[in-house]
């Protein structure tokens, strides 16, 4: 059986309904019961009674009737007023600040995090984030350069909000003037720069500049907001040359990867030649103080040979005539020898005649009997033999000459 089907012979009924009630009122009061009591209540504050008023029962009626209009009045007049109380309190987040204008006058410019009330409909209250870190994208097409080139460039523009103050009531649209500002700030930067710079190695230099003069203007229009970084996203020639400017690019790119390797030379070949250079410095120090050792050994030499010559002069010139002919012979294959009776000097070459000797096989090294032989054929070219010249055959054969 459901809860409000009657049962148990009429005794269960609706839990609302009378029938269901015990103890006479139990259950809620009717809404018009409520109206009539609050009606009654002010009727009586504002000293009328509930019963007087009139004697006849129209009387009774219009005066009960005009009651509660006025109860009624009253009633919604106090829930307005509750609902007007809790719609001035507000919250303010931990990344906000809060704006407070009374009549268009600011109250109170600087309203904390936290819990707070303003009478509504009186006070306007604006709640700005100061802590988030916005960020807006500027796409700008055919941008003329200070070379007459036309780039296409996108920068991002992040900014905070620095004084809420400002930002709610020096600009109408502080987010319009922004944009605006970027906008003028961008053309104008690209306008002063070359093509090159901006698509390669001045993207950064660029957009420093471009962030300077956008805070600059947003001081002046004072908007309240402060830039924070400015990107330069990308930089791209416009689609119809762009074939000609990536051959541009990979030349440069080239010219700058040649460049590397010369330098790259310049380095290992520089260390090299500065090694070099010392090594020669270094050799022609020691060849100077070797020959200044040398000379300064033969003036040494020369002077004891003169301390000689002067107690022996004869014995002295023939020791060191001796001594130069022995050097000079030693290292000859040749003999110079003086023919008696003209001014001819007879010439052996030796040298010659060993060689051919010993291509023929008649000569081998070492052999004293093959020496003599050699004297023997060379006996024809010899004068004869007398007291003022005679010539040792056998210092002959050996291939060295003495002094005639």
């Amino acid at each position: 059986m459901a809860w409000n089907e009657p049962g148990n012979n009429g005794k269960d009924n609706d839990p609302w309904g009378s029938g269901g009630r015990r103890g006479g009122d139990q259950g809620p009061p009717d809404i018009d019961e409520v109206i009539k009591n609050l009606s009654k209540k002010v009727n009586g504050l504002f000293g009328k009674s509930g019963g007087g008023g009139g004697s006849n029962a129209g009387g009774s009626g219009g005066h009960s009737a005009g009651g509660m209009s006025a109860g009624l009045l009253v009633g919604m007049a106090a829930v307005a007023a509750v609902i007007w109380g809790f719609m001035g309190f507000y919250v303010v987040d931990e990344a906000e600040r809060g704006v407070v204008l009374r009549f268009g006058r600011v109250l109170d410019p600087t309203v904390v995090p936290g819990l707070h009330w303003n009478p509504p409909l009186v006070d306007e209250v604006h709640l700005v984030n100061v802590s988030e870190l916005n960020a807006k994208t500027y796409e700008n097409r055919a941008m003329l350069t200070t070379d007459e080139n036309i780039i296409d460039i996108a920068v991002t523009v992040q900014y905070l909000i620095e004084d809420p103050v400002d930002y709610v009531l020096a600009v109408q649209d502080p987010e319009r003037s922004l944009d605006n500002a970027a906008e003028s700030a961008i053309r104008h930067e690209v306008g002063s720069n070359f093509m090159d710079q901006i698509l390669t190695t001045g993207r950064e230099q660029m957009a420093a500049a471009v962030g300077d003069r956008l805070q600059d203007y947003m001081e002046i229009y004072n908007t309240g907001i402060r830039v924070a970084r400015v990107n330069v996203v990308d930089t791209q020639p416009p689609d119809a040359v762009r074939p000609a400017f990536d051959d541009v690019i990979r030349a440069r790119e080239d010219e700058q990867r040649a460049q590397n390797q010369a330098q790259q030379y310049a380095n290992q070949r520089i260390p090299e030649a500065r090694g070099e250079a010392q090594r020669q410095i270094e050799q022609a120090n020691a060849y100077k103080q070797e020959a200044i050792a040398k000379a300064e050994g033969e003036a040494s030499r020369f002077d004891q040979l003169l301390t000689e010559y002067t107690k022996a002069p004869e014995v002295t010139r023939q020791r060191l005539y001796i001594e130069s002919m022995q050097a000079v012979m030693t290292a000859s294959s040749k003999i110079m020898i003086d023919v008696e009776g003209g001014n001819n000097m007879l010439y052996l070459p030796l040298d010659k005649i060993m060689e051919q000797n010993a291509a023929s096989g008649r000569l081998s090294s070492g052999s004293t009997q093959e020496l003599r032989d050699l004297a023997n054929q060379l006996a024809p070219y010899l004068p004869a033999p007398n007291s003022a010249n005679t010539v040792d055959r056998s210092r002959l054969g050996s291939g060295r000459g003495g002094r005639p």
